[in-house]
């Protein structure tokens, strides 16, 4: 409950530091909000061909930097998730 109430106040706060900075810019009105959120379709989808055969032959040589690199190139997704998606396949 009180959690809440000072999540609020942070909320309101925030909303009068942004209308500040919008008044000092000049900046009158903003778009309204669209109704639901924009969902955007995950860009680090793995290709139906992707394998993790050459990742691990990376990961066996000790190579686990040229890993992350390469699970990147080849599913185009961002260096925390292929980091991630590495040290999963090997936490070491």
């Amino acid at each position: 409950m009180f959690a809440r109430r000072r999540l609020e106040r942070k909320i309101d706060a925030l909303h009068f530091k942004t209308d500040l900075i919008l008044q000092h810019l000049g900046i009158q009105g903003l778009p309204p909000m669209p109704a639901e959120p924009v969902r955007v379709a995950p860009t680090h989808a793995r290709p139906a061909s992707f394998s993790f055969a050459e990742i691990d032959a990376l990961l066996a040589d000790g190579k686990k930097i040229h890993a992350i690199k390469r699970y990147r190139e080849l599913t185009g997704c961002g260096l925390k998730e292929a980091k991630d998606a590495v040290e999963q396949r090997y936490p070491y």
